[in-house]
């Protein structure tokens, strides 16, 4: 593979508190140097004069439903979808049919991803048991197969007593355990948000208490037994249950999703199911309450919760339709669309939020970064390009999304996974 000599772009790398103009050289898949006028003769150069060039970012959650549901999406789908979206890793979660509950799934994925994918591909494996909170699952064993976290996501483990040991077998590994926070006696039969809109519309709601009760339980235990990262974050009560346990010294990080701080339950007026979500889309004062954790540094992480399903799981009556949207190809341009042009972060702590912080939180050290010897997984953006998201035109295979039609700012010109450019001119390259 040759070297490839970026130039002349805006080096982004929160990681060195770097913002400056600067060529980097890629060389053997890592990053060999980073500096002004590199001379590298008979590498390939890639021009990025105006350009943001920065760390690859990293989605801790992601939803690629392979195995067992190939028409939402696969492996080499969903991949190309983050590609197109910056992202060069990607944390897929566990509740596949069947689940990620055993060392012979997590090997199943990681091989397919080597094999198939075009960025990164960490399994995430299961807490507990086919992700019925009853077991726990085989813990150690799909650590030393590759799995990078653990979590039910999809699903609540509802017992304290099952958490507390997830809790204290994934300390020993170091590997964070991700929490869905919901209690579904709460929870259970609502659709949206619980408020005056969702009597006004005549929709089952779901209260803020659902995701706080538990997000309160996690924290009390992550004290006791070892750390917890609370899954995506919605409302206003989460964040300040966040926002002070941090203060005391628990060991809590946590997400939000570019949904949580760009949209608000009005997105379910009309009774688009594209925008019913779990947990629901809140109110005006619980996104102002996200962006401003996002901007306290509450909320370490913006994942995506890429959740993709077909056409028929969302053309049924709103409370018959699945929960989730796809976010993979559209995450970025909502970022800087909603939070960096609106000055709510500068783009380095926007951009933290999606490289270095993750990669920390997964213990990937050469991730995220851009000093010598990371990992050569670098994206290329466009800070100016204006454009039209267009469902029918994405890699994902399926378009479940509230944003099409919305103009974002910001495009992913280049992607380059370990040296290999698997993006160019803002196109897939295989």
């Amino acid at each position: 593979m040759a070297a490839l000599l970026i130039r002349g772009g805006r080096v982004i790398d929160p990681a060195a508190n770097l913002d400056a103009i600067r060529d980097i050289l890629l060389a053997d898949g890592k990053v060999v140097k980073i500096g002004s006028r590199i001379i590298s003769r008979g590498s390939r150069v890639i021009e990025a004069k105006g350009r943001l060039v920065m760390p690859g970012l990293i989605d801790m959650h992601t939803h690629l439903r392979d195995p067992g549901r190939p028409d939402k999406e696969t492996i080499a789908s969903g991949t190309r979808a983050a590609a197109l979206g910056g992202f060069t890793s990607v944390c897929c979660m566990a509740n596949t049919e069947p689940p990620i509950d055993n060392a012979a799934v997590v090997k199943y994925v990681r091989d397919k991803g080597a094999a198939e994918g075009v960025v990164n591909v960490y399994p995430v494996g299961a807490i507990t048991r086919g992700l019925k909170g009853e077991a726990l699952a085989e813990m150690g064993s799909m650590f030393e197969e590759g799995a990078i976290a653990f979590s039910d996501d999809g699903y609540p483990v509802e017992k304290a007593d099952i958490m507390r040991k997830a809790l204290e077998y994934a300390r020993q590994f170091g590997a964070p355990v991700i929490s869905h926070c919901e209690d579904r006696s709460l929870s259970s039969g609502g659709s949206m948000n619980e408020s005056a809109l969702s009597t006004m519309i005549g929709l089952p709601g779901i209260p803020a208490l659902s995701e706080e009760i538990i997000v309160a339980r996690d924290i009390l235990l992550a004290k006791k037994f070892g750390p917890v990262h609370i899954a995506h974050v919605s409302s206003a009560g989460s964040v300040e249950l966040i926002r002070q346990a941090k203060k005391r010294g628990a060991p809590v990080t946590c997400e939000t999703c570019p949904h949580y701080f760009s949209l608000t339950e009005e997105a379910v007026r009309n009774y688009d199911t594209n925008a019913k979500v779990n947990p629901p889309l809140k109110s005006t004062a619980d996104v102002q309450a996200v962006i401003r954790g996002l901007k306290d540094g509450t909320i370490d992480v913006i994942a995506t919760d890429h959740a993709p399903h077909t056409i028929d799981d969302k053309n049924v009556e709103f409370n018959q339709a699945a929960t989730g949207m796809i976010g993979l190809e559209t995450a970025l341009g909502l970022v800087m669309t909603n939070l960096v042009e609106t000055k709510a972060l500068n783009l380095k702590q926007a951009i933290a939020k999606l490289t270095v912080v993750p990669a920390r939180i997964l213990q990937l050290e050469n991730k995220g970064r851009l000093k010598a010897g990371a990992d050569a997984d670098v994206i290329i953006v466009d800070p100016k390009v204006e454009w039209v998201v267009e469902a029918s035109k994405f890699a994902s295979k399926s378009r479940n999304t509230p944003f099409n039609g919305w103009k974002l700012k910001g495009k992913v010109i280049c992607a380059i996974v370990g040296g290999k450019v698997v993006v160019r001119d803002g196109k897939i390259c295989n």
